[in-house]
């Protein structure tokens, strides 16, 4: 049976040629920002991984099928439909099998791209162990997916609205290496800090590449986390976000949100109740993320190419 996945020719024809790639996410388009805003950034994003050297190739399902690179108008269609799903791997058949319009989270993205032959992913923020797990077991499949699939996850981190400390211990017993560039501390997405310190630093993406050079070539499954802190000039301090998160917490426990529509509530109270500085604080993260995505790619490309 033929695989439903449609690559884009000039993405095939990068990856045949073993230019680099980097796979980004559309939930961010769909879920992540309100329109135009979503759409303006799904573009610059896509702009700033070509300048730095690489090829974009956003992924999302369409039409019963997952598509590894987006023209305009797919892109638009996502940004402007309000029925489109948020799809992880759970949902990933069912959407397919209805031909529904899908935005991919962090662990249905891997998947596809994984499938198509990237190895570098740009996004926000990963999932991870949320705060109350010990009562819902909610944790995101971005993790099991992340323990499976062999990519360079490049984010702000976790999360903050999640459960950093449980979310990093979870990642070392799954096996997943986590490097923050350029400081020992973990960010936590909006912010360059989180009272964390980070299982690894380091300073040079070339030592990145060469350390998922040397994980996948010991055969070893998975990705890497690669921790990249938000621009200063950009991030909202921790203290002062975490007031944020626990209103907006309180706030869906008081209206009985539950599940795959938690991170999307969160995010949009959040991004009302700071009068918009989150979502230029998501926006400044999402761009840094592509450059050092993009650039890490370049040199993973040439490491591979040795």
């Amino acid at each position: 049976m033929q695989t439903p996945i449609d690559i884009g020719q000039e993405i095939l024809e990068a990856l045949d040629a073993g230019r680099p790639v980097v796979a980004l996410e559309s939930t961010i388009i769909a879920h992540g920002m309100p329109w135009p805003r979503n759409m303006e950034t799904a573009l610059e994003v896509e702009h700033i991984v070509r300048e730095n050297g690489a090829m974009p190739a956003t992924v999302a399902v369409m039409d019963g099928r997952c598509k590894v690179g987006l023209d305009v108008y797919s892109i638009e269609r996502l940004a402007r439909e309000e029925n489109v799903w948020k799809v992880s791997l759970r949902d990933l058949p069912y959407v397919l099998a209805r031909k529904f319009p899908g935005a991919t989270t962090v662990a249905a993205t891997m998947r596809i791209a994984s499938m198509a032959g990237i190895r570098v992913f740009v996004t926000g923020g990963i999932g991870g162990v949320h705060r109350d797990a010990t009562r819902t077991m909610d944790v995101s499949a971005d993790l099991t997916e992340m323990s499976k699939t062999p990519m360079a996850v490049v984010s702000a981190g976790i999360k903050s609205i999640l459960d950093i400390g449980l979310t990093l211990e979870y990642m070392e017993t799954l096996g997943i290496p986590v490097v923050t560039v350029g400081q020992d501390e973990f960010p936590s997405f909006y912010s360059s800090k989180s009272g964390f310190a980070s299982p690894l630093r380091m300073d040079e993406l070339q030592e990145v590449a060469d350390m998922m050079q040397a994980k996948w070539t010991l055969g070893l499954e998975g990705a890497v986390l690669v921790a990249n802190p938000v621009p200063p000039e950009y991030e909202v301090p921790y203290e002062r976000m975490e007031v944020f998160i626990r209103e907006a917490l309180d706030a869906a426990e008081r209206n009985h949100v539950k599940g795959k529509e938690t991170t999307p509530f969160l995010l949009r109270h959040i991004a009302e109740h700071t009068k918009g500085e989150s979502l230029e604080s998501n926006i400044a993260l999402v761009k840094n993320n592509a450059v050092t995505g993009a650039q890490l790619a370049v040199l993973f490309s040439k490491a591979s190419k040795l």
